[in-house]
């Protein structure tokens, strides 16, 4: 019997009118592809709406309150989520009840930078084997270098963390911004290209990559893929930037140039616009 199964979530059905004419079989409802709970576990920690996923680990966890698993993605779905406090929570519990992988302790380490609990995060690493070797990994040894000004620890820790990834953007972006809190601007203009040749769409490289250039008072834009709202966002940002800077005049043009590029009505530049022509008549 030929059969042609649409798949949905948990269950595929039998479309009527797809079976052999001359056989006609009553249709097995669990017949065809069923996403088994491993499967559904990974859409909903990677694909999912983030406050869709801690519903559901939430649920299963209530269900199951003695599952690790439930717990970790319930915990890491919270970071998803940009909930980190609750985050922290879930990371401490799993801890506590000694039911931690090393993974478990790495992004624990993340959400603790994320609410600059920079201690926390040291002591996490610390504990860390010398066998988790991965560009997130790497990053976050970067990240604690870049804290204590540890330069050269940083930049070969990025630079471990480039080698391992198969599109380096999110690392190059890091460690561009690592530059630029050093002062190196040139450097940092060089590694802001570079991630966004692995990924034209990553706007805060386009974003650091503009701001490395105003702050050497050079305040056109950059020659990358842009959006309209995207070149107003940076024109908005290079406006603020060289406004800090002095640049009175080359702000304004920033900022009506930011209202102009806009596709919508770009409130926060028409607002800065409107407070510097104000301050030109009184």
């Amino acid at each position: 019997m030929k059969t042609c199964a649409i798949p949905f979530l948990l269950v595929s059905f039998l479309v009527a009118g797809c079976s052999d004419h001359s056989v006609r079989e009553k249709p097995d409802p669990l017949a065809g592809d069923i996403i088994d709970e491993a499967q559904l576990t990974q859409l909903m920690l990677t694909a999912g709406d983030p406050d869709s996923a801690v519903r559901y680990f939430e649920r299963g966890l209530a269900r199951e309150p003695e599952r690790a698993d439930f717990r970790r993605y319930l915990a890491r779905s919270y970071a998803r989520a940009r909930r980190y406090p609750e985050s922290a929570r879930v990371y401490q519990e799993l801890l506590a009840l000694n039911q931690e992988t090393p993974q478990d302790r790495l992004e624990y380490a993340y959400v603790a930078v994320r609410l600059d609990r920079w201690d926390d995060a040291e002591a996490l690493a610390i504990q860390l084997p010398q066998t988790l070797d991965s560009p997130r990994r790497h990053v976050l040894d970067a990240m604690l270098a870049d804290r204590s000004g540890d330069w050269e620890v940083a930049d070969a820790a990025y630079a471990r963390a480039e080698e391992q990834s198969p599109n380096p953007s999110d690392v190059l972006n890091n460690w561009g911004v690592s530059l630029m809190s050093r002062g190196e601007l040139s450097e940092a203009e060089t590694v802001f290209q570079r991630a966004i040749s692995y990924d034209s769409r990553l706007f805060s490289a386009k974003n650091n990559l503009a701001l490395s250039r105003g702050l050497r008072r050079d305040y056109r834009l950059p020659v990358v893929p842009l959006t309209a709202e995207e070149r107003a966002v940076i024109s908005y940002n290079l406006g603020i930037l060289a406004l800090r800077q002095g640049d009175k005049r080359v702000a304004r043009g920033l900022f009506a140039k930011a209202v102009d590029e806009h596709p919508r009505h770009y409130q926060a530049a028409a607002a800065q616009l409107e407070q510097m022509e104000t301050a030109v008549i009184q």
